[in-house]
């Protein structure tokens, strides 16, 4: 076996992936508070297509060093917005017949592993504060919630590592029914 090199993985440009169909999925990033956390999620939605980052509360907005460092280039090629209440883009959203899903362990969450997107339905998925995680009233507004099973000592996964395990599942569950 031999690594490929960067010219050979056959990457879109900044161009392309402006052009590019994206997968109907969008990240919101409920008042997160560690730039290299937005710039990993930046990076891993820029790897699947996502639609659309909106950067809510605290969340910190390129450009930034610090986010920059992590997301690579990321920030010129994914779609982002800043919204300043999480709660009201919630319900902007839904009357635009977006599913919302809070990754969050929370009563009656479903397993990842056994959710199925609504096949033609959009799909934004709340990630939550570093410490307290997704705030109370958007768990209450979302239309579910989703959650990683985790089995060690361990209460919760890091923003980033939760991110990409989410996007990776669900982009190849809608690339799978398309």
């Amino acid at each position: 076996m031999r690594k490929l090199k960067n010219s050979e993985l056959d990457r879109l440009n900044t161009n392309e992936f402006k052009e590019a169909s994206k997968t109907p999925l969008i990240v919101i990033l409920d008042n997160i508070r560690s730039l290299n956390n937005i710039g990993s999620v930046f990076r891993t939605s820029d790897a699947f297509l996502v639609e659309k980052i909106y950067l809510c509360g605290i969340t910190a907005q390129p450009p930034h060093k610090d986010i920059h460092k992590t997301a690579l280039g990321a920030t010129d090629t994914v779609d982002w917005e800043h919204a300043e209440d999480t709660l009201t883009l919630i319900e902007k959203l839904k009357s635009e017949n977006v599913e919302i899903a809070s990754i969050e362990q929370a009563e009656n969450s479903i397993e990842l592993q056994n959710f199925t997107p609504v096949k033609g339905k959009k799909l934004a998925v709340i990630l939550g504060n570093e410490v307290k995680g997704v705030q109370q009233a958007v768990v209450s507004a979302s239309d579910y919630c989703l959650e990683i099973p985790q089995y060690g000592t361990k209460h919760s996964l890091n923003i980033s590592v939760t991110c990409g395990v989410v996007l990776w599942d669900l982009f190849n569950k809608i690339e799978k029914r398309s």
